[in-house]
């Protein structure tokens, strides 16, 4: 089935939306994701997380969800920011639908969802999209992000970057699998690629709608949560670390013997020792501060209450899914004579 040329999916779908200070182009974005998603599937939602705006953006956002507004949208806002893969996961445990999108509608391209939707229905249960036109980057995050890929390549086996963009459409499945898990919103954003589930990867073109430069600082945080809460390599580069300062140790005793049994005068070993412990010295620090950062992530999970919180929650007063409910089937009359026929025989 075909709609003005574009495919048709008899599938319940929905798409979340994370946003923050857009409020002069909400409308604009709204408009267009509704205009395309009613034309995809069969029916659709539209859940926009509001990252905790300042400029008004709730308002705006609770204005669209009125009677005169937009069909099938439900807005959550939450009261401080969070990064993008928390943001992303309030809509994700909240949504209904058969599949859910995750899109950025200023980084990503909705417009491909339905060759996305397509893999999805035949049997994909994740299809990852991405844009090879990228925002502009300083060279300081590119570095950065280079080296964080190549770390997190080698610890887990993936290049998060390509096989795991935020751009990804899950079944209802994979929702209900992450939820599982202690921390969702943060295993949401590798989970999907590494559980073993049947995944496919694309890429597309599109002029992305962002302006704004990424930089370093605004990465950092999020970098080091996923390092240290998705693999035990961290745990692991402290026991090796630890082992080979033991064993650099136990060299070490035996230099010194070596020294008291064949020189007669120790005074030249000076040097040595003194090299001997500023290299040791310089190992434990790599130690301790690769366990402090392992250590601070295990009093954050202990300690810290939910990454997010809602603080309002609207839904548009028009939900398609509701009037289809309600809508009696006109081809099936029951006329009053036969109804009181009915009541006679009984």
């Amino acid at each position: 089935m075909g709609v003005a040329g574009m495919s048709f999916f008899p599938v319940f779908l929905s798409v979340v939306y994370v946003v923050r200070n857009q409020g002069d182009r909400l409308d604009g974005i709204i408009k267009s994701a509704v205009e395309r998603l009613s034309l995809l599937v069969a029916d659709y939602e539209l859940i926009v997380v509001d990252n905790a705006s300042c400029d008004g953006s709730v308002d705006i956002l609770k204005s669209l969800t009125k009677e005169s507004g937009y069909p099938n949208l439900q807005v959550y806002a939450l009261t401080k920011e969070v990064d993008s893969d928390a943001a992303s996961w309030v809509g994700l445990e909240n949504a209904l639908g058969d599949f859910v999108a995750v899109v950025d509608p200023l980084l990503d391209d909705i417009n491909f969802l339905p060759e996305m939707l397509e893999k999805a229905v035949m049997g994909a249960d994740v299809v990852f999209a991405s844009n090879q036109q990228k925002p502009r980057q300083s060279f300081a995050y590119r570095a950065a992000y280079t080296m964080f890929n190549f770390l997190y390549r080698n610890f887990n086996g993936i290049h998060l970057a390509k096989d795991a963009p935020q751009y990804r459409l899950l079944s209802k499945r994979i929702v209900n699998f992450i939820l599982q898990h202690p921390q969702p919103a943060i295993t949401y954003r590798h989970l999907p690629a590494t559980g073993g589930f049947a995944r496919i990867n694309m890429e597309y073109s599109a002029e992305p709608l962002s302006i704004n430069t990424k930089k370093l600082g605004d990465s950092i945080d999020r970098g080091m949560r996923l390092l240290v809460s998705t693999t035990q390599a961290p745990m692991r580069i402290v026991t090796v670390l630890s082992l080979f300062g033991a064993a650099a140790n136990l060299v070490y005793s035996a230099y010194v013997v070596a020294v008291g049994i064949f020189k007669a005068d120790v005074a030249p070993g000076w040097v040595s020792l003194s090299l001997q412990q500023s290299g040791m010295f310089f190992l434990i620090s790599l130690v301790l501060l690769v366990l402090g950062e392992y250590i601070l992530h295990m009093a954050s999970l202990s300690n810290e209450g939910p990454l997010y919180h809602v603080g309002q929650e609207f839904t548009s007063a028009r939900m398609t899914r509701r009037e289809k409910l309600n809508i009696e089937d006109a081809s099936l009359p029951v006329s009053s004579d036969s109804y009181n026929s009915d009541q006679t025989i009984k």
